[in-house]
């Protein structure tokens, strides 16, 4: 009788890695992969560019992170801790879903900071294979990575791992527009209702998710009942003005205070983009180069993006670079358009099928990464960075 021989620890541990490695296709390990490193280097770098461009140590052993909590990151924190019980219009400004989770994982570890950088990271985990898997329905998978790269080394990427809602929204949005590619409509409403309840610009997802079941409807000629579950996405909405509603009483307060605090208003989009031009010329160098400069190249990238799209995508992806283009650049001072643009998620799609040349793309990784270094050394010193 033939005994079986021992297995060895190294053995059982490639056994068990193989395992787990079998779980995911190999592409979704290398995006994996690279959410982790460029997060850890993003942190170390962060620390180092604080630490000598300020001439400071950070404080105590987690003081790196605090570097993190910064402008809008602050108030999340305040809202996940302290809910939005205490009547103030300012806080009905947010949309509760991202503080709600933080809140959730707070519970778990108690420090909220922590816990709202754990909540980015899942969610940008979520959001880099969701977009391979959702890019590789309609090229190939050398396409899928690169734009997958290119979301991840974006020049605003920072706030991917920053405690705001950008990492947690695409990830809700390239959920329901890829169960959407995949008729499962049901999964499409209920992830594009948290996405509303996570940013104002979830409304996007309505007109984008029609254009998609009439997209289907013109391919196959029949009807199908389930596009009836786009109806729930305006449920995140509604749960938004009934937060509004128990905050000060009046469920569009939010709104009324954007119009009497704002420094913008709503206008054709080259109202902001000339305003822009403006300040490039008249402001000082510094201000000038980022509330005028980058706000203008960053409305005209997304502007080409949202032309190239009509030609290059699915019309589902045309409409939502169309709405949010419109809902960023519609105003009379463009402000945040770095930032908004990173939600703009099939312009990576256009990098991806674009850095096909070995030209491009050396040069979008070049500009990403530079502008990247750049203004996360801004952010974590408190600067101004969109």
């Amino acid at each position: 009788m033939n005994e079986e021989a021992p297995t060895s620890p190294w053995q059982t541990i490639r056994n068990a890695g193989a395992r787990v490695t079998g779980l995911l296709p190999g592409d979704d390990w290398l995006v994996i992969g690279w959410v982790l490193t460029i997060r850890v280097l993003l942190f170390v770098f962060g620390s180092k560019s604080y630490q000598i461009l300020e001439n400071k140590r950070t404080a105590g052993w987690f003081g790196w992170l605090d570097l993190w909590n910064r402008w809008d990151a602050d108030q999340y924190l305040k809202l996940a801790k302290f809910g939005y019980t205490n009547v103030s219009v300012w806080k009905a400004w947010f949309y509760p879903l991202y503080p709600w989770s933080v809140r959730i994982v707070a519970f778990l570890n108690g420090n909220y900071l922590v816990s709202a950088l754990v909540v980015s990271a899942a969610s940008l985990f979520v959001a880099a294979l969701l977009l391979r898997r959702l890019v590789e329905i309609d090229f190939s998978p050398q396409v899928a990575l690169r734009s997958v790269w290119f979301f991840l080394i974006f020049p605003t990427a920072y706030f991917l791992h920053a405690p705001y809602t950008e990492s947690l929204f695409l990830a809700l949005v390239l959920g329901s527009v890829l169960a959407a590619r995949r008729e499962i409509w049901w999964l499409a409403g209920t992830l594009g209702a948290l996405a509303w309840m996570t940013r104002a610009n979830g409304i996007v997802l309505v007109p984008a998710l029609a254009v998609e079941a009439g997209y289907q409807l013109w391919k196959t000629k029949r009807w199908n009942w389930k596009w009836l579950w786009i109806a729930l996405v305006p449920i995140g909405f509604g749960v938004y003005l009934f937060l509004n509603w128990r905050v000060t009483g009046d469920p569009f307060a939010a709104f009324r205070m954007r119009k009497t605090m704002s420094s913008t208003s709503v206008a054709w989009p080259w109202v902001g983009m000339r305003g822009a031009l403006g300040i490039m010329m008249d402001w000082k160098p510094g201000q000038a180069e980022m509330v005028g400069t980058q706000e203008f190249v960053f409305a005209l990238v997304g502007l080409i993006g949202v032309v190239v799209s009509w030609i290059k995508l699915r019309p589902i992806y045309a409409i939502w670079m169309t709405g949010n283009w419109l809902l960023f650049a519609g105003v009379t001072f463009l402000e945040s358009m770095p930032r908004y643009t990173l939600t703009m998620f099939p312009i990576f799609i256009l990098f991806g099928l674009l850095s096909a040349n070995r030209f491009w793309s050396v040069a979008l990784t070049v500009w990403s990464l530079l502008f990247l270094g750049l203004f996360t050394s801004l952010f974590v010193r408190g600067w101004w960075a969109f």
